[in-house]
């Protein structure tokens, strides 16, 4: 499955810093305001690299996460280019947090929490101009409404002035508790306060000893649910990218850090969207295939090909740590941890499966 992830942020945040180190891009840190920038991020799966040690395969496919960075704050650019912010899975906010004399900030001075407040601030208006547009349009068909489209008329209204009064309140949408039709008849809004946000701290250098508690700050000022918040060095991650395994490992330790930021945030960028990770595996093949935690075995056989959705006849699942424990089918058909699952099996996150289907 495709995932789209937009990456926002205000002026001199270091967005594109940000996008050019997730995706080992070299997109212009200096572009003008509508440029757009487009990348993939190979999603860090250690069970992934162990497989790949244990089937030697020709091809070694890891998930991938696709980053859209927009330039400009959301209040700034154009009508298409918020469009394609909001066909975004998720929201990457990218919030300055560092000082740099080089690089002056367009408010005089550096305060992430101001700056994340001036950016949600940004989201809820874009929200109610769409909001305001749709109850100026939902008053118009009630007025000429049959009786029995009226009451369906009606509940959409109620629930969308419950948004506007939300927004009104500093209440982000996606922290509103819906219920499944509610969440169907706001599905073709594309809400930017409903989609699930991740924000990145910009920091400096020398503040990486203290990514726990500036992290803990900002998650107390702005604790909900569908987001999360990690702090790293920009410049620094945009550094690491460029290095080979090794020498990137090196410079993690002369900074005091056990793996780059942003291996993190495109973990927590997956962990977001609800997403986990079935494996297929052979001598071909080691490869990671992101669902949606709760697919059934079926669906799950869409993801590779939709004859084999079509023509799914049943799934021989192994857990990956099983795998790894008795390194061939053999053994673990011995020992009794071969299983053979129907359309509706629930895939768990790590197993490796095979389908079998005819068509």
């Amino acid at each position: 499955m495709s995932v789209n992830l937009s990456i926002i942020g205000l002026s001199q945040s270091g967005r594109t810093s940000v996008f050019n180190a997730l995706t080992k891009g070299s997109a212009d840190l200096n572009a003008h305001i509508s440029a757009t920038n487009i990348g993939i991020a190979k999603v860090p799966d250690i069970r992934l690299e162990k497989l790949r040690e244990l089937f030697s395969p020709k091809k070694y496919t890891p998930a991938e996460v696709r980053y859209i960075e927009t330039g400009g704050s959301v209040k700034t650019i154009d009508g298409n280019m918020l469009n394609q912010i909001a066909q975004g899975d998720a929201l990457v906010a990218v919030v300055r947090a560092f000082n740099s004399d080089a690089v002056p900030h367009s408010e005089g001075s550096v305060d992430g929490l101001r700056d994340m407040e001036s950016l949600f601030s940004e989201m809820a208006f874009s929200d109610m101009v769409v909001i305001e547009k749709r109850l100026e349009k939902l008053a118009s068909q009630l007025r000429g409404a049959k009786a029995i489209e009226r009451d369906k008329l009606e509940e959409e209204e109620a629930l969308i002035i419950r948004l506007q009064q939300a927004l009104e309140n500093g209440t982000p949408i996606r922290q509103l508790v819906l219920n499944e039709y509610e969440q169907n008849l706001l599905s073709g809004y594309r809400f930017l306060t409903q989609k699930p946000m991740l924000t990145i701290i910009n920091i400096n250098e020398n503040e990486l000893a203290r990514i726990p508690q500036i992290e803990a700050v900002y998650k107390a000022k702005f604790s909900g649910e569908g987001q999360n918040f990690i702090a790293l060095c920009a410049r620094l991650e945009a550094e690491l990218s460029e290095l080979s395994d090794d020498e990137r490992s090196e410079m993690c330790k002369d900074f005091g850090i056990s793996q780059p930021g942003l291996n993190r945030v495109i973990k927590e960028s997956f962990a977001l969207l609800n997403l986990s990770s079935f494996f297929t595996c052979g001598s071909d093949e080691v490869r990671a295939w992101p669902i949606r935690s709760g697919t059934n075995a079926q669906k799950a056989a869409g993801k590779i090909h939709t004859d084999i959705e079509r023509g799914f006849i049943r799934a021989e699942v192994v857990y990956y740590q099983n795998m790894l424990d008795k390194k061939t089918m053999a053994e673990i058909k011995k020992a009794g941890l071969f299983r053979l699952e129907g359309k509706t099996y629930i895939v768990n996150d790590g197993d490796i499966i095979n389908f079998l289907f005819n068509i």
